[in-house]
C-alpha cells in the first residue's frame, strides 16, 4: 500500500481501498482503550465544531493539555532554545497547566561517556536523561522543543507517557522544515 500512489482515494469517504495489511476492528479496540478514549475526544474538540484553523499549535497544545487527563506537562527541550523553553512554559502556566522544563544536558554527562568514539570536550546532549527525569518528576505530558535529530528519537523511545513535538530543530530554515519542502513535485 502507497497512499501516495493511489488515484482513488476513495478512503476518504469512509470506503476501504482493500490494500490495508491491519484488521479494522483490532484498530477499533485499540481507539477504544482507556485514555486512548480521552485523547481522541480531546483531539476531536479541537478539530471538530469549526474549530480547526482558528488556534496556533502552543493555543491548540496548551487547551489540549488543560482539557485530557493530563497533571503536568514537561518540556524536554535543547539548551540552545532555552529562553524559547521558558517562553513557552510559561504559556502554559499562564494557561493554568503545571509545566517543567528538563534540558538536554540534564546529568552533566561527558560527550566520551555518551559516544564512546567523541572526542569532543565538554557536556553531551543526553536525551534518555531528559526522559527519566521526566518520568521521576512525575511528567504525563511530555513536548518536544528543538531535540536535535537522532535525539528526538531515543527521547521517544526511552519516555514512558504521552508526547508531541511541538518545535522540530531546523537551523537552516528557522526551525520550519516544511520550507524545505518542495510541494508539487510528485
Amino acid at each position: 500500500m502507497d497512499c501516495l500512489s493511489c488515484r482513488r482515494k476513495s478512503c476518504r469517504s469512509v470506503q476501504s481501498c482493500g490494500a490495508e495489511k491491519f484488521r479494522k476492528s483490532d484498530v477499533i479496540d485499540t481507539y477504544r482503550q482507556g485514555h486512548n478514549t480521552e485523547i481522541v475526544r480531546n483531539a476531536a474538540s479541537l478539530v471538530d465544531n469549526g474549530r480547526a484553523g482558528t488556534l496556533s499549535r502552543i493555543q491548540e497544545l496548551i487547551e489540549f493539555a488543560s482539557g485530557g487527563e493530563y497533571r503536568k506537562v514537561g518540556l524536554a527541550y535543547c539548551y540552545g532554545m532555552e529562553e524559547l523553553a521558558g517562553s513557552i512554559r510559561r504559556m502554559f502556566l499562564d494557561g493554568g497547566v503545571p509545566c517543567i522544563g528538563i534540558s538536554c544536558t540534564c546529568g552533566a554527562m561527558a560527550q566520551s561517556e555518551i559516544n564512546s568514539e567523541s572526542r569532543l570536550p565538554g557536556v553531551s546532549c543526553n536525551p534518555v536523561s531528559q526522559a527519566a527525569q521526566l518520568t521521576a518528576e512525575g511528567v504525563d505530558l511530555a513536548v518536544q522543543v528543538g531535540l536535535c535529530l537522532g535525539h528526538d528519537i531515543l527521547f521517544t523511545r526511552e519516555f514512558a507517557g504521552d508526547q508531541t513535538t511541538l518545535v522540530v530543530k531546523d537551523r537552516v530554515h528557522g526551525h520550519n522544515p516544511l520550507a524545505g519542502v518542495e510541494v508539487g513535485r510528485q
